[in-house]
């Protein structure tokens, strides 16, 4: 009799744990793809409004490697069975409208734009790395290398920002601010809902 309470406790155990860990892989599954998704509508915002300037390549290059992002993160959502955020109409419209928005401010602030997104991302996908590291449950190695490699991208998208005179975006430390909140905040939204 008390083998199998003993077992009882022990698979109780094992299946919130579990449970935890689903949730985890969900939430972080959900955010990425809303993230990504966000993402692509920002540069395509961009490019409607500078895809004829000197800023039009880059940024092109930019929107090639998100869309990689977001078919990954499409397939991601499938293979984890993961439960897309309520809100994609509302990403789709808020990303565009911020690409947009920042590319008739000019090339400046539409890398500034890029700047504060990307460096927020950055942040956010070191986290999840470091929740994933930690996490004994954790073995699979290929969504691991996925946010790490999507992380570098980013990276990048930040540098390129930078390079391309980001800073003398104006009003820079004012948009970035802002900008950086939203997306901490539809960070926040997205892991929830």
């Amino acid at each position: 009799m008390q083998r199998v309470v003993s077992r009882s406790l022990h698979l109780s155990a094992c299946s919130r744990s579990s449970q935890r860990y689903s949730e985890t892989i969900d939430r972080i599954i959900r955010v990425d793809h809303a993230g990504e998704l966000g993402a692509n509508q920002i540069y395509k915002g961009q490019l409607a409004v500078l895809g004829n300037t000197k800023a039009g390549k880059t940024i092109e290059h930019m929107w090639e490697q998100e869309k990689v992002h977001k078919a990954e993160f499409d397939r991601l959502m499938n293979k984890y069975r993961a439960r897309p955020t309520a809100l994609l109409p509302l990403w789709n419209i808020a990303g565009f409208a911020l690409g947009a928005g920042s590319a008739l401010l000019g090339e400046k602030a539409a890398m500034a734009c890029t700047v504060a997104v990307e460096s927020v991302i950055v942040e956010h996908y070191n986290d999840q790395l470091r929740e994933l590291m930690e996490n004994p449950d954790f073995k699979d190695h290929e969504l691991l290398a996925t946010i790490r490699r999507f992380r570098d991208e980013e990276q990048e998208h930040h540098d390129i920002g930078m390079s391309e005179g980001a800073e003398q975006a104006p009003f820079y430390k004012a948009l970035t601010d802002v900008i950086k909140f939203g997306c901490r905040t539809a960070i926040k939204i997205a892991e929830r809902v």
